[in-house]
Order: structure tokens, then C-alpha cells, then sequence
């Protein structure tokens, strides 16, 4: 019997450690307790659990822990299964890029990583390299989607980083090899390692923050940008003019805060290529080069027009964009001969596993909507003085995004204010300036926590976060300066300029 006990407690949560597994049985058997004395507060503390476990993502993947404690949720009654299957259909486009849009990425890695060594290996300097990841970040999310964007910064990182690791390994360029073992690393280039992890820690975080400065600007970078386009009828020039006032000076702060980062070598900053991991990609690419056929043309050129195609098909709107997702699968995978059912599996490898974790987190949000989380906070700040709700809104947004998911936020919000104008008690002047400090409230601060942007959260748990040592205390410290520049130039545009 002992040796039965002992055996489903180790099988418990796997590898994780000891401590905490006892940590998630505690929170498990605490919360139906104290739901029955505060279901309320027992709802913070709830967010406050599944923060916890995308804390330990490095340790344990978040699906399985925070799936249990969204699971007992709906199990005590903080929820239901109709709020829950509410708030995914209201996020269906997002779950729907996840599933085909970072596929369809999946298979450009040969052109993105063609292309990208081609930059790494042309511009020597790190600060200059890591304002062009930013700025190009920032322009593709404000006319693509910030998760294809991400999805695009993560595929090159692993590209780059399975490239040094196989060779570090002793293995050549065409050999098979897994990039997550360590153990064939000589110790000789261990040091390299790290400082190339390092680097690309950087250039990841500077995309990540770049999808954020871009896709607060125009009705497609993010999805809650839409639906406030939607509530105060919108179209994509005028969002993009109305927001300007604030985005454009939040833009240049943002691109400021990168060169001087860089400059300076704070916050895990500044690291630049090892001169070992240099020679390995320059070598790399004379190989590619040299050994490369006309059917590898072919692939290169069916590829960049793909990648075309997607640019176009997102920026007239053509479709869903996990429908044109899908497409892009199609156009490249029939014109390159990808006609196996096992050569089309990997693709969807990294994305439908934080697919699964983000309808776990939407089952959090369900309890925040159920319990009326936020209610205090939106009651309390329509109460305050006409002059200063915008400034207000957009502090109380950018806390709020921090915590919970920013499309939640910005829905509750502007449906919320959209009630109060329709009632009478606001003109429609003061009724776009507290659409504008939403939008801008929920994009910009929200960048401070990998749980803020769902671009932040698909990078915490990708495959290339444990590979570089990304945790979620890691990207919250990166991400530190970034937060505090944006979020206070976002709130001086708000308060003085508009």
C-alpha cells in the first residue's frame, strides 16, 4: 500500500519538485474552504495560484498545474462550463492563429533563418541588430498580429540556437541532433553558451516589447483593438490617428530605451555574439550556400512568396487570420513536395500545447468575470472626476492587463463605458478619450508580466524559453525598464496630450 502511495505521488506532476507539488496540493485543498468564506477574495488568490505556476513554467509546464486549479473552479462553482465556453469562442480567432499561424511560420524556418543569419552575420553591432529586431517588430504587429510576429522572432531564435548547440556537440550541420541536452557540450564551450543564450535572450525580449509598441497602434495588432475600433465605429486610418498621440510618442520612447539598454548592459542586456558562435554561423551559411540545389531555390522562393502572400492577405483583411494561416500551410506545403502526414507534425508541435494552456487561462478569466474581480476597480474610477478618468483608466487598465489577460480587460472596460455613453452620461468626446486610454492602457503597461499579452505568454512557454533560460521572474525583470518608460510616457500623452 505504502509503495502504491508512494508510486501516485511521484507520478503527480512528474519531475517537478517535491515542494512544488505540495505547494499546488495545498492551494487545491485550501481554495474550496475558503470559497466558502470569501468567494471574492478566493478569486484572487486563484489568479494569484495560476500566476504561480506560469512563475515555475521552467519547472513544470503551467497546462497541468493550472489546469487542475481551473478544473476545481468550475468543480466549487467560481465558475461554469458556459462562461468558460463563452470567454473561448470570444478568443476563437486567437486559438485559431495558434493552431495553423504559427504552423504556417513553422514552415518558413528556412527562409527566416536564410535570411536572418544573413543580417546577424552583416551587422556586427548588437545595439544596432537589436534596434532592427524592435523597429521591424513594432512595424510588422502594427499590420500583422503580435503572436505571428512572436511566432516568426521564436522560430529564428531556434534556428540560431540549434545551429551553435549541434556543432558545439561535435555534430556537423547535416547531422540529426537534440538542442535541449547539454551533457555533449565540452566545457570549453560552455561559456559560449551562455553568453549566445544570452544574446538571444535580448533579441527576444526586444521583439516581444517591439509587437507590443506596434500593435497598440492599429486595429489589427491586437484583437481588443478591433472591438474598440468596433465600439466607436473606427476604421483603420482613424484608429490609427486618434491612438498617434499616444503610440507615437510611446514608439520612440520604446526604440530610446532599446539603444540605451544595450548601451549600458543593464537588466541582462547588452550581450553580444561570441566570436566562436560567429565563425559557427558564418560557416553555416558558406555551407548552406555551397551544398544548396535548385529544389532548395525552389523552397526558398515558394517561401518568400508565402510569406508575401501572408503579409497582404493580413493586411487587407482577407480572412480570419488563423484562416490565412492555414492557407499559408497549404500554398507551402503542396508546392514543396510536404505531402506526409509525419513531416506535418512537427509543425503544429509548439503551438497546440499553449493552445490547451490558453483555454485554461481563458477558464481564470471565466472566474475574474463570475466573481466580479474587477467591478471595484471600473465602479471606483467612474466615479472620479471627469478631467482625470482618462489618466485614471489607463493606470487602472495597465495594473489590471498586468494581472489578467489584456483582451479581457479591455473588453470589460469598454463595455463598460460603451453602457455609460449610451445612457446619456457622457458626451461622445469624453467617450474616445476613454476609449484611447483603454487601448493604450491595456497594450503598453502590460508588457510588464508574461500573463499581460498572450505574445508574452506564447514566448514564456515555447520551446526556445528553457533553451536561452527565459523564465517568467527573467522576462519580468527584462521587461522591467520597458514597463516603466512606456508606461509613464503612455500616462504623460494621456493626461497632457489629448
Amino acid at each position: 500500500m505504502q509503495a502504491t502511495s508512494k508510486a501516485f505521488w511521484e507520478n503527480f506532476l512528474g519531475h517537478a519538485p517535491e515542494w512544488y507539488k505540495r505547494a499546488i496540493l495545498i492551494f487545491l485543498l485550501i481554495n474550496p474552504v475558503l470559497f466558502l468564506i470569501s468567494p471574492f477574495w478566493t478569486g484572487w488568490l486563484l489568479v494569484l495560484e495560476f500566476i504561480f505556476t506560469l512563475a515555475m513554467a521552467l519547472r513544470c509546464y503551467p497546462l497541468q498545474p493550472g489546469g487542475l486549479l481551473a478544473l476545481e473552479a468550475v468543480a466549487i462553482g467560481m465558475t461554469s462550463p458556459e462562461t468558460i465556453r463563452m470567454e473561448v469562442f470570444s478568443n476563437f480567432p486567437v486559438i485559431l492563429l495558434l493552431m495553423f499561424m504559427v504552423a504556417g511560420i513553422y514552415f518558413m524556418k528556412e527562409l527566416l533563418l536564410f535570411t536572418f543569419t544573413k543580417i546577424i552575420l552583416g551587422i556586427r553591432s548588437k545595439t544596432l541588430i537589436s534596434l532592427l529586431f524592435s523597429f521591424v517588430a513594432a512595424f510588422l504587429s502594427a499590420f500583422l498580429d503580435a503572436l505571428t510576429v512572436t511566432a516568426v522572432i521564436i522560430s529564428v531564435a531556434v534556428g540560431f540556437y540549434s545551429v551553435y548547440h549541434k556543432v558545439a556537440s561535435g555534430k556537423s550541420f547535416s547531422d540529426d541532433h537534440e538542442h535541449s541536452e547539454d551533457h555533449l557540450i565540452p566545457e570549453l564551450h560552455r561559456e559560449d553558451l551562455d553568453q549566445f543564450r544570452a544574446f538571444l535572450r535580448s533579441l527576444l525580449m526586444h521583439g516581444a516589447v517591439g509587437t507590443a509598441l506596434g500593435g497598440v497602434c492599429t486595429t489589427v495588432g491586437e484583437p481588443q483593438n478591433l472591438l474598440i475600433a468596433g465600439k466607436l465605429e473606427w476604421q483603420f486610418v482613424e484608429f490609427f490617428v486618434q491612438m498617434s498621440p499616444v503610440t507615437m510618442p510611446v514608439l520612440v520612447a520604446g526604440l530610446i530605451t532599446c539603444v540605451l539598454l544595450e548601451q549600458t548592459k543593464l537588466f541582462g542586456y547588452g550581450t553580444t555574439v561570441p566570436d566562436a558562435v560567429r565563425t559557427i554561423l558564418r560557416e553555416f551559411d558558406a555551407e548552406e550556400t555551397n551544398n544548396r540545389t535548385s529544389r532548395d531555390v525552389a523552397r526558398l522562393v515558394i517561401q518568400a512568396v508565402a510569406a508575401i502572400l501572408l503579409v497582404i492577405a493580413l493586411g487587407l483583411h482577407w480572412a480570419e487570420v488563423g484562416l490565412i494561416g492555414l492557407m499559408v500551410i497549404v500554398v507551402q506545403t503542396a508546392l514543396n513536395g510536404t505531402v506526409e502526414e509525419h513531416q506535418l507534425g512537427p509543425a503544429f508541435h509548439e503551438a497546440l500545447p499553449f493552445t490547451a494552456l490558453l483555454v485554461v487561462f481563458f477558464g481564470i478569466v471565466a472566474v475574474i468575470h463570475d466573481q466580479h474581480l474587477f467591478s471595484p476597480v471600473i465602479n471606483y474610477v467612474l466615479t472620479l472626476d471627469i478631467s482625470i478618468q482618462p489618466g485614471m483608466f489607463y493606470i487602472a487598465n495597465g495594473i489590471l492587463s498586468a494581472i489578467s489577460d489584456n483582451v479581457f480587460v479591455a473588453t470589460v472596460y469598454i463595455n463598460e463605458v460603451k453602457a455609460v455613453f449610451d445612457s446619456g452620461q457622457i458626451e461622445r468626446d469624453h467617450f474616445e478619450l476613454l476609449a484611447i486610454a483603454i487601448n493604450t492602457g491595456t497594450n503598453i503597461p502590460s508588457v510588464a508580466t508574461p500573463n499581460g499579452q498572450a505574445a508574452f505568454l506564447f514566448l514564456l512557454t515555447s520551446s526556445i524559453a528553457p533553451l536561452v533560460r527565459l523564465s517568467y521572474g527573467r522576462m519580468v525583470v527584462m521587461a522591467f525598464p520597458y514597463t516603466i518608460v512606456m508606461g509613464t510616457t503612455g500616462w504623460f500623452a494621456v493626461h497632457y496630450l489629448l
